[in-house]
């Protein structure tokens, strides 16, 4: 675990904390206190410092894994108290509530790549839907009181019964992921709704931005971009141009989940920008931000579409723009362009992000994942 130290764990490393419990010097203090499952992840890192900005005390749960990846919230490791829990293990996330003591939980933890549910389904179920059960009991026991985000998915509209979709649209997920998020949705109601817990969900479409994972269809083109306008590499694979997305930038939309958190009372909101683009044209804006021809390096491969397609997914987030006065602020085409821009910087500047990055990108071919 990269510069983190476990308190207890040196000599006279500061006052005593719960086991597991990483803590920067000088946090403890009685500021609003927020716990972040994910917080390693694309979204987590970005609602972490939202939250900060905000004059938060800033918890999040990482794993007890070898490979849990730091980079995202590097630059936050001393604002930061870390709390190793598992979403698979219900009084591991009880001594994280104990040690963090939050006014708000966001779970943004799940196995989020569509393309490993189908390879590994029960794990998916487990992770992505019991694991919010577990999250939600473990929040009965400890701290009631506390409000609760849950980080639903567009992926649960699947086959889509209406455009655009609402809160009000009915789900036929199309993917185990989708099910598992269906199932972690619908508990979040019950909880709210049974137990009379201040539980919300945002129904988040798809939202991108240069912390997103390589897996990502949007975050594979605009690498491949920067890497072949650097010469790096000369071809980018791709399956289906003609999916489409109603994509967003994460930065934006992670503000709509602290938004929900203020209300009196609790409820569920689609963040979305209401606008379909798609994979094709993703491509277009991206390579002519690095200056290419797409018919010279863009390639076909029908290995790369997904088994069972969703429909079209496109957001109606009204009920956000009215209750919570949340608007996207950044346009599709300039999130694209400001991705393709910081791969160019990450790659032109080498190190070992960048190496790693460009290694695993030679050597692996994944379907192509909104």
């Amino acid at each position: 675990m990269p510069d983190y130290a476990i308190l207890g764990a040196h000599e006279g490393s500061a006052p005593e904390s719960p086991a597991g419990t990483l803590y920067p010097p000088g946090l403890m203090s009685p500021r609003p206190s927020a716990l972040i499952t994910g917080i390693t992840g694309q979204d987590g890192s970005y609602l972490a410092e939202f939250l900060l900005e905000k004059g938060y005390d800033v918890h999040g749960v990482v794993r007890r894994s070898s490979t849990e990846k730091f980079d995202r919230i590097e630059h936050l490791r001393d604002r930061v108290t870390l709390h190793q829990a598992d979403l698979l293990d219900h009084r591991s996330l009880v001594d994280a509530l104990r040690a963090a003591r939050p006014d708000e939980i966001y779970n943004l933890a799940a196995m989020s790549f569509v393309a490993v549910s189908w390879i590994q389904p029960t794990l998916t179920a487990e992770f992505t839907g019991l694991g919010v059960t577990r999250m939600l009991e473990a929040m009965r026991e400890v701290c009631r009181d506390a409000r609760f985000y849950q980080a639903s998915s567009s992926e649960m509209f699947g086959k889509v019964r209406e455009v655009p979709q609402n809160e009000h649209t009915p789900f036929y997920p199309r993917s185990p992921y989708g099910v598992a998020k269906a199932y972690g949705h619908f508990i979040t109601v019950n909880y709210r709704e049974s137990y009379d817990l201040h539980a919300s969900s945002g129904i988040l479409f798809n939202h991108e931005s240069p912390r997103r994972g390589l897996e990502f269809v949007t975050r594979k083109i605009t690498w491949h971009a920067a890497a072949i306008k650097l010469g790096l590499v000369d071809k980018l694979p791709l399956g289906n141009l003609d999916a489409e997305r109603d994509w967003g930038y994460a930065k934006d939309y992670v503000e709509a989940m602290w938004m929900m958190l203020q209300r009196d009372s609790p409820d569920d909101y689609v963040v979305a920008t209401g606008t379909a683009h798609s994979v094709r044209d993703c491509v277009e804006i991206a390579f002519d931000q690095a200056g290419l021809e797409i018919a010279h390096h863009v390639e076909i491969d029908e290995s790369l579409k997904r088994p069972a397609e969703v429909d079209h997914l496109i957001g109606d987030a009204s009920k956000a723009r009215r209750e919570l006065g949340w608007e996207p602020r950044t346009s599709f085409e300039e999130l694209i362009r400001l991705m393709v821009d910081a791969d160019h910087e990450l790659l032109r500047g080498g190190g070992q992000a960048a190496t790693a990055q460009l290694s695993r990108t030679r050597s692996e071919a994944k379907p192509d994942w909104a």
